[in-house]
Formats: structure tokens, C-alpha cells, sequence
């Protein structure tokens, strides 16, 4: 659940539906190693505020009676609509505790520390505010932090897209290798080493045709023809849990990590 961080603007992949990657991805990937039934769902949509966010989305991911969500909401609020983080925090905490309810493992992300950065280094006040209420949210709920804010490998230049608001290829592998790290699953990510796409097989493909068509093409087509513009379309990138690329031609092994992300 979530906006453009959790869709992986800045992580371009032609694969990808939507043709972006990004963290949640990579997590997804490996997770999926060796197990035929885990599926992943993404319903992150760039541009939301957090209103937006659990309004479109809460209901779908309660829906899908994942084991694993993860929620990134409140970065549009506080950088582009000056939101007082405290209200914000109040928003989120009945829905994580909606999500919590149904036993799945909730995964909250911190802001990062934009201390250094001209542009957005007035709100680093903010930004640190609302993390503290997050940091309460979780520990009310049994959440997970999935710390931002202290990673501090998103000082270097390179984990960031030249945009400055989004994450690098770099920083995605970075941020998923962090999140698997605070979850005690053990991966393959390498620090400063991004792992390609693997391959997969007939079932992910296709299900990547669709949910291209679907969500990306045919909205791209209807603004053509309305003349609305180059805007990103308004839907999810994997509205439906499938397969990821490369599990589906792994052995079978046991599940012992969650099935559905959210």
C-alpha cells in the first residue's frame, strides 16, 4: 500500500508492470524463492495522499487476507500539502490497527532524513515528528519499523533518481535489503550490488501483459483520445496477487514467509 515509493518510480524495468520495479519488488522476488504459491500484490499508486491512500486501498488489502502488508503514506502530505504530521499520524493509526487486526505483519516506513538537502531540509522538522507518532503507531499495533530515517546509506547521492524525490535503482535494492534485514529474512541482496530481474516463466509474463494493458496502456489510450495529457495513470501496478518473475519455475519448498504481500 502506498504512493510512488511503493509503485518504484526511479527503478526503471520494461518487465515490470508499469515498467517500474522498486523495493517492494525485489522483496517480493525474494520472498517467492522456492515456494509455487506465494503471490504479491502491489496497490500503490503514485501521486496519493494519505486520505487517498486508505480510502482506495484499505479496503482491497484487507480483501486479499495478505500476511505481510506493507504501508508508505504520508510523504505527499508533508512535503507538497505542508500537513501537520500529528493529524496525520491519528489518520493512520485506526487503519493500522484495521490492518493488524486481521494478523497479518504490518510494515511502516519512516521518512528519510532530507537534513542535507536544500529543498525539502525546512521540513526535516515535520518529518521527524511524524516518525516518532509512526514508532508509536507500530508499537501499539505490533507493526514493524521499516527505519527510513536512520538508513544511512541514502546520504549518498547515488541512491537517489536524478529527480531528487525518488529513489535509484540503488536505492530500491538498498531500501529492500534493509526491510528483509528487519523482518529476519535472509536473502541474496548483495550491498551496492543490484540483482537483475530473473527470468519467468509463462504465468508471471502473462500476468504482466495484463495488468500492463489494463492499468497503463488502455488508460494511456482514453487520455489520448480525451487530450488529459502525459499524467501517470491512476491505477494500481499489480492490483491482483500472482506470481513474481522467477518463482514459478522454482522446486517447491516450505512456506515459512508470508504468502500475500499487500
Amino acid at each position: 500500500m502506498g504512493d510512488s515509493f511503493t509503485a518504484g518510480i526511479g527503478d526503471p524495468e520494461p518487465r515490470s508492470p508499469g515498467g517500474m520495479r522498486g523495493w517492494a519488488d525485489r522483496i517480493a522476488e525474494e520472498l517467492s524463492e522456492g515456494r509455487r504459491d506465494f503471490a504479491y500484490a502491489n496497490l500503490a499508486i503514485s501521486g496519493l495522499v494519505m486520505r487517498q491512500i486508505l480510502d482506495q486501498q484499505l479496503g482491497p488489502a484487507i480483501e486479499l487476507k495478505p500476511d505481510l502488508v506493507t504501508l508508505s503514506a504520508g510523504g505527499n502530505d508533508l512535503v507538497f500539502h505542508r500537513s501537520d504530521p500529528d493529524r496525520l499520524a491519528a489518520t493512520l493509526d485506526a487503519a493500522v490497527g484495521m490492518l493488524s487486526a486481521t494478523g497479518a505483519t504490518i510494515v511502516l516506513f519512516t521518512g528519510p532524513d532530507w537534513g542535507d538537502t536544500p529543498l525539502f531540509g525546512h521540513i526535516r522538522g515535520k518529518v521527524a515528528v511524524f516518525n516518532e507518532n509512526l514508532r508509536t503507531i507500530a508499537a501499539r499495533h505490533n507493526g514493524v519499523i521499516a527505519d527510513l530515517w536512520t538508513l544511512r546509506q541514502l546520504s549518498d547521492p547515488q541512491m537517489w533518481d536524478p529527480d531528487r524525490l525518488h529513489f535509484s535503482p540503488m536505492g530500491h535494492h538498498t531500501i529492500a535489503a534493509m526491510v528483509l534485514e528487519t523482518l529476519n529474512v535472509p536473502h541474496s541482496l548483495l550491498p551496492l550490488q543490484p540483482k537483475p530481474l530473473p527470468a519467468g516463466g509463462w504465468r508471471e509474463s502473462k500476468a504482466g501483459d495484463v495488468a500492463w494493458l489494463t492499468n497503463y496502456l488502455l488508460p494511456w489510450m482514453v487520455s489520448r483520445v480525451r487530450q488529459r495529457g502525459d499524467g501517470a495513470p491512476l491505477a494500481a501496478k499489480r492490483p491482483q496477487p500472482g506470481p513474481v518473475a522467477g518463482s514459478e519455475s522454482a522446486a517447491p519448498a516450505p512456506l515459512v514467509q508470508p504468502r500475500s504481500v499487500g
